[in-house]
This record gives C-alpha cells, sequence and structure tokens, in this order.
C-alpha cells in the first residue's frame, strides 16, 4: 500500500469522529432555536453547556486518570483558559443572538464561516497549512455565507455579524484545544462545559433572573449532553488527529445537518437560495478535502500524552501484547526524527513551511 493511502486510512476513524461531531452540533441549531421561545440567550447556553458536563462526566472519568487543570503544564491550563473563554462562553452567547434575528437554516447555513477563520488563524498563528486547493474552498465558504446574508435582508446583516463573531470565538478555540495533550478530549470537554456553562447560566440570572419551567430545563440539559458534549468531544479527538483545520473540514458538514433537522423539526421551508448555497459549500469542502501534501521534515524532541497508535511512523516505542493500531493514550515521548511522508497539522506536524 501507498504511503498516500496508508495515510488516508489512517485518517479514516478521525474523520468519522469529526462528521459525527458534525451532525450533532447541526443538530444544536434548531435545538436551541425551539427553546429560545422559553429561555433567554445566556441562560440557554449555560444550561446547555452543564448538560453537556453531567453527560461526558462519566465518559471523562472511565477514560483513565482523571486529571484537573492544575494537574497539567502551564501551556496546557492556558491554551484550556482560551478554550473556555472564546469557544465555551463567548461563541455560545454571539450565536444564540444571532439566531434570534434570523432562522435556524440559514445560521446553520452561516456556520461554515468557522472553517474559514480557523483556517487563516491556524496559518497566521498555529503554523497549520493551507494549500491553493484549500484557499480556493475557503473563498467558496466565504461566499455561501454573503449570499445568506443577503437572503435575509436587513436581519440577516446584524445576524451574520453575530454568528461571524461566534464563529471566530470559535476558530480560536478550535485552535487552541488541537494543541492541548495533557487531557484527555472526553475530559477536556468536562472542564470547558462545566466551567462555561457556570459563568453563562449565572450572568443570565443575574441579569435577568431565573427563566423556564422545569420541563424547559430539563430540556436545555439533555440537548446540551448530546449537541454540545458528545459534539465537542468528538471533535477534540478529531483535531488533535488530523489538526484544527483539516478536522474543521469535515465538521465544516455540520450546515447541511442543521437545515436537514431545521426543516424535520421546525418545518423551516428551504428556499432556492439556500439549496444553491449548499451547491456551493458542499463544492468548496471537497476542493478543500483534497488539498495535501508531502515533504521532508525534522520533528524535535518531545514528550506528551494524547490519544495515539503505533502504526503510524512517529510511535514506535512498544506495548507488550497491543496491536500496533488500537488507540489508546499515556505520557510517552518521542525522539528526534527528520522524514518525508503525507501527513497534516495534527500534534506532531506543526513546522513551518
Amino acid at each position: 500500500m501507498s504511503d498516500s493511502k496508508n495515510e488516508s486510512v489512517r485518517l479514516a476513524y478521525p474523520a468519522i469522529l469529526a462528521l459525527g461531531s458534525a451532525a450533532l452540533w447541526g443538530a444544536a441549531t434548531p435545538a436551541s432555536k425551539a427553546l429560545l421561545t422559553s429561555l433567554p440567550p445566556s441562560q440557554l447556553a449555560g444550561l446547555m453547556y452543564l448538560g453537556a458536563a453531567v453527560g461526558i462526566l462519566p465518559v471523562a472519568i472511565r477514560a483513565g486518570t482523571f486529571r484537573p487543570p492544575w494537574a497539567v503544564s502551564g501551556r496546557n491550563q492556558r491554551l484550556l483558559a482560551a478554550s473556555i473563554g472564546f469557544g465555551g462562553i463567548a461563541g455560545p452567547l454571539l450565536l444564540l443572538f444571532g439566531l434570534r434575528l434570523a432562522s435556524a437554516t440559514s445560521v446553520s447555513m452561516w456556520l461554515p464561516l468557522e472553517l474559514v477563520a480557523t483556517a487563516i488563524m491556524g496559518r497566521m498563528f498555529f503554523r497549520e497549512r493551507i494549500g491553493r486547493l484549500a484557499l480556493a474552498g475557503l473563498i467558496g465558504v466565504v461566499t455561501t455565507s454573503v449570499i445568506l446574508s443577503l437572503g435575509e435582508r436587513t436581519a440577516g446583516l446584524a445576524a451574520g455579524a453575530f454568528v461571524t463573531l461566534a464563529c471566530v470565538s470559535w476558530a480560536l478555540d478550535n485552535n487552541c484545544t488541537a494543541l492541548i495533550d495533557g487531557m484527555t478530549p472526553s475530559q477536556i470537554t468536562f472542564w470547558k462545559c462545566a466551567v462555561a456553562g457556570t459563568v453563562n447560566f449565572l450572568i443570565g440570572i443575574f441579569v435577568q433572573g431565573p427563566n423556564g419551567t422545569p420541563g424547559v430545563i430539563i430540556a436545555a440539559l439533555g440537548a446540551g449532553a448530546l449537541t454540545y458534549g458528545a459534539s465537542i468531544a468528538l471533535f477534540i479527538s478529531a483535531a488533535q488527529s488530523l489538526g484544527a483545520t483539516r478536522a474543521q473540514m469535515f465538521f465544516a458538514a455540520g450546515p447541511f445537518f442543521g437545515v436537514i433537522f431545521s426543516a424535520a423539526i421546525l418545518e423551516e421551508a428551504i428556499s432556492p437560495v439556500q439549496a444553491a448555497s449548499g451547491l456551493i459549500l458542499a463544492g468548496s469542502l471537497v476542493l478543500i478535502a483534497r488539498d495535501r501534501h508531502n515533504h521532508r521534515h525534522v520533528h524535535a524532541l518531545m514528550t506528551h500524552r494524547h490519544v495515539h497508535q503505533h502504526d503510524d511512523g512517529h510511535h514506535t516505542h512498544r506495548h507488550s501484547g497491543l496491536p500496533l493500531s488500537m488507540r489508546h493514550s499515556h505520557e510517552h515521548a518521542h525522539g528526534e526524527i527528520t522524514h518525508a511522508h503525507a501527513h497534516v497539522s495534527d500534534l506532531h506536524h506543526r513546522h513551518e513551511h
């Protein structure tokens, strides 16, 4: 099997995780739109993240040694704090304000701007690579969002601004969480959701007082456990193996799921403009997914903890009785190595180009 085919096979599992994350995240938009009729944005964001924390806690504990943030390195603490602030607090609030002004279908279709922002920031600040195919695809994503914003008229401009700011916040979050290597994805998700949920909920109570019936509160907690908790954990795992930008390439399928769920749950009609935008978006994602590169590069000495397997040419330490393809997590060391192979900007490939 060629090096390119080996790389494609190895990346299939995290790609599936990213698509699963996209489907769950897509369901969050119509679910949030329905719950906004009974809860203000800050309280809804808080409840959904608290539900995510409760839902992911058993998985985080079962995944191995439960590590609090103060038990990891200062670098990982700073990355986690940025992830919580941008992705857990600012992003959801901005999205919910946008949902108040536009349909859930169009908001779902604007969300690929997160991919654009993630790619730009990844290239400028986090040493991710963007090739010509990916650049063409990113232009297509921007074009899609502009068309949809104009289709919503005046409300669309304001809603588009809120959603764009939310996507920028999540882009910072994506690039930060992709670099955290001291905790498992489920543990990162728990701390992110627990802290962000508490802060958002307390802000909502302070500003507007308690709202919602017990049934609505339970529904928000349940929706958060599925659409936020499971989705975030799956995305973090995918981003650590694929890099934040490439994981976003698959995650950008979320709007398609959002449109489908919005039509099925909220009975929102899909307009010709939205359908045409979907075709442009689909073509753009194909271009982005085909962008790959192969060159000679150097790996420096490093020690870290993350989910990995031993058939990728980088993890050469051995475990007695453990198949090379089995994924597992523990602290391990890498020696310095220079080689050439097809690769993406994962935890091990953040070199200059």
